[in-house]
């Protein structure tokens, strides 16, 4: 089995829903968004995906997301948008962009700091 990473950041503004304390006032995150996907066919280039393909899609995911106020999306409607579920959302929408391909999602790593992450699996 073969993996890849990237990452890259997106800056937002949020507040939790049904949380006492400071997080449930308006603030915001400079977050680090790392992808990994996985497969175990290689191309003719010995490649499993170009690093570019990948970092495209995470750009259209993110763009979505960055310098927005995450509580007014509708991703974020229903639920609160907390490390965990930016992770889960973003998981999800590269799995879709992945359906076309040998090569599937396994893990997203929301970080909001330096030493504070959301890991969603499936």
């Amino acid at each position: 089995m073969f993996y890849l990473k990237i990452e890259k950041h997106f800056a937002a503004a949020h507040n939790l829903i049904n949380y006492c304390g400071k997080c449930e006032e308006l603030h915001g995150h400079n977050w680090k968004i790392e992808v990994v996907v996985r497969g175990d066919s290689l191309d003719k280039a010995g490649m499993l995906l170009d690093f570019k393909i990948l970092k495209d899609y995470l750009h259209e995911i993110l763009e979505k997301l960055d310098h927005k106020y995450l509580n007014e999306l509708e991703a974020f409607k229903k639920l609160s948008p907390s490390s965990e579920y930016i992770a889960k959302y973003i998981y999800e929408e590269f799995e879709e962009k992945l359906s076309s391909t040998d090569v599937e999602i396994y893990e997203v790593s929301a970080w909001e700091s330096s030493n504070s992450c959301a890991i969603y699996r499936r």
